[in-house]
């Protein structure tokens, strides 16, 4: 199933409150159960004015559909195509 990367720009996304990003957190999981099993998130990493988040999709589409539903930004959505690592220099 293929991997996906999400930028989502959002102006001061770093000085979100632990009970927003919670409420934010909870919609996205709402929205994928409304989804069905295939479509998963498996991380977000948020910076000064951005989130970055993971998901596992069976397409592009499904990635944009959740975001279209649950009212998020998805300002770029790449396909991960290969991983690396430290271990990738051994």
């Amino acid at each position: 199933m293929p991997k996906y990367v999400i930028e989502r720009e959002i102006p001061g996304a770093g000085k979100i409150p632990p009970a927003d990003l919670q409420a934010i957190s909870q919609k996205s999981c709402s929205v994928l159960q409304g989804l069905g099993p295939q479509i998963q998130w498996v991380q977000s990493y948020v910076t000064d004015d951005k989130i970055y988040c993971v998901y596992i999709a069976p397409n592009r589409e499904q990635v944009l559909e959740h975001a279209k539903q649950g009212g998020f930004p998805a300002n770029s959505v790449a396909e991960v195509r290969t991983m690396i690592d430290p271990t990738t220099a051994e």
